[in-house]
């Protein structure tokens, strides 16, 4: 299980995150969604240690990832797709893919997990000697993701994997998401994007300026009333709807 407890970031005098804590329970998919500037980069980040805390702490299986350095908590088996894919432009797929495995030494492994990600994107495969930079996004996204698996991860945790996708390219994203998750590897995802994050959680969290607002399962968020004000910032206006 993922654990984060009371985690507090600030950016100088912004308190970017105000003491959240929330739960990943092993082999789940877990959804964090709010708008922008809500905090959601900021918690994954901080989860892998590129940005430091001023408060809290993060566990992974009972161990304190807390102040380790990136690399030694990528080689526990937590893993970042960051938002925007951030792949490498001018290093072929196929690269791209072998530096996703740059910590690990056993060939055969990483064989059969190049083979299993061109599994799940059969695209990649046929573009396998083609530069990153020339494919298109959601082809960028599937390598962004496909980069991770390759690290063999026990936490999948995916920034924004939607932004500026085309519809059809969500879904079938979204549909890989479930697939990974089927394969044994839990998922921390954040999206603005309420509707197809929430259809596929067992568990979701709504967080408004630094605070979680509101958690539950996911289908019982999805139908909650209270979801879409929270998700554009407006669940204050909307509570005092209510209550007049």
């Amino acid at each position: 299980m993922l654990k984060v407890e009371g985690l507090s970031v600030h950016y100088g005098g912004i308190h970017a995150l105000q003491g959240i804590g929330l739960e990943v329970p092993d082999g789940s998919i877990v959804s964090l969604i709010g708008a922008n500037g809500a905090g959601k980069s900021t918690t994954l980040r901080s989860v892998v240690g590129l940005v430091k805390p001023t408060a809290g702490t993060v566990s992974w299986n009972g161990e304190t990832l807390t102040g380790l350095p990136t690399r030694e908590i990528v080689k526990r088996g937590v893993c970042l797709v960051p938002e925007g894919r951030r792949v490498f432009p001018n290093l072929t797929v196929d690269e791209n893919l072998t530096l996703g495995a740059y910590s690990r030494s056993d060939k055969a492994g990483i064989a059969a997990d190049r083979k299993k990600v061109f599994g799940f994107f059969p695209r990649l495969e046929e573009r396998a000697k083609q530069k990153a930079g020339t494919l298109s996004g959601g082809e960028q996204q599937m390598l962004a993701v496909g980069r991770a698996l390759m690290t063999r991860p026990k936490i999948l945790m995916m920034d924004e994997p939607s932004l500026g996708l085309a519809p059809l390219v969500v879904k079938m994203i979204f549909g890989i998401v479930r697939a990974i998750n089927q394969e044994g590897v839990t998922v921390l995802l954040i999206e603005q994007n309420a509707k197809a994050a929430l259809e596929i959680a067992d568990h979701g969290y709504v967080l408004e300026t630094g605070r979680i607002i509101l958690q539950g399962p996911g289908k019982e968020l999805l139908a909650d009333d209270r979801v879409r004000s929270a998700y554009l910032g407006e669940a204050a206006a909307a509570t005092a709807a209510r209550a007049t």
